[in-house]
């Protein structure tokens, strides 16, 4: 990691132990699971990275109603590990040394899908910071909708769901890899996954398209407003 990204990394804004309103509680759950290779996973937090440093990602920010929102990245498989914890970003230094942080922590979730514990995982961290958010949203990713072990997905999304938190999802169809390509899986992440108010899908065909996919969602997600509608958006094809 060069000097510059250190040097952000540590002035990044961890949250104090008395509570912090802000605008929105971001969880970023991201597939790291054993059909995600180890240069696939660095290609997901590099896209993550890119797009929460993107200025019209930070622009949507800025003109939320607190100016900041607070986020933490989580990687999920059989287990999950917080890999960033929660985080403010009010400003492109600490969207910086959010980025920077990404990039440099090493892998520490393995194993087989057990996407209803990630759900769940995702709702403790919200439930148990230090943060009173305006909205509470999931942001869960990944390229199967199988769940091998754990609570169910369906048991798992209720329980988030009454706890008045949003899922939303990132299907990755992987159209670059037949062999590995699930066309359907934007519409089971549609059934089975997202809900709640403004709840939506937004879908990365490829790798190439991966890091905008991911800036479309976060500007969609910082800029939903209570009471919106429940709505699907899918990420046009290339």
């Amino acid at each position: 990691m060069s000097l510059a990204l250190a040097s952000a990394a540590l002035a990044a804004v961890s949250l104090p132990a008395a509570a912090q309103d802000t605008d929105l509680e971001l969880v970023l759950l991201a597939d790291a699971s054993g059909s995600i290779t180890p240069g696939e996973l660095q290609f997901q937090r590099e896209g993550y990275a890119e797009a929460i440093t993107d200025p019209e990602v930070l622009s949507v920010i800025a003109g939320t109603a607190y100016g900041h929102i607070a986020v933490t990245y989580v990687e999920w498989a059989a287990y999950q590990a917080q890999v960033v914890g929660w985080t403010l970003i009010d400003s492109p230094e600490a969207a910086k040394g959010f980025a920077a942080a990404l990039l440099d922590e090493p892998r520490r979730a393995y194993g087989r899908n057990a996407i209803g514990s990630a759900l769940l995982e995702g709702l403790r961290l919200i439930e148990e910071n230090d943060i009173e958010g305006w909205r509470r949203v999931i942001d869960f990713s990944g390229d199967s909708a199988n769940s091998w072990a754990g609570p169910s997905i369906a048991a798992a999304r209720a329980q988030v769901l009454e706890a008045g938190v949003t899922i939303n999802a990132l299907p990755i169809l992987r159209r670059d890899d037949p062999g590995r390509a699930n066309p359907e899986l934007e519409v089971l992440y549609q059934e089975l996954i997202i809900g709640g108010v403004g709840a939506f899908v937004v879908t990365a065909d490829t790798r190439e398209s991966f890091a905008e996919a991911v800036k479309k969602k976060l500007i969609l997600e910082i800029s939903s407003t209570a009471g919106s509608p429940t709505f699907a958006a899918a990420e046009s094809r290339p």
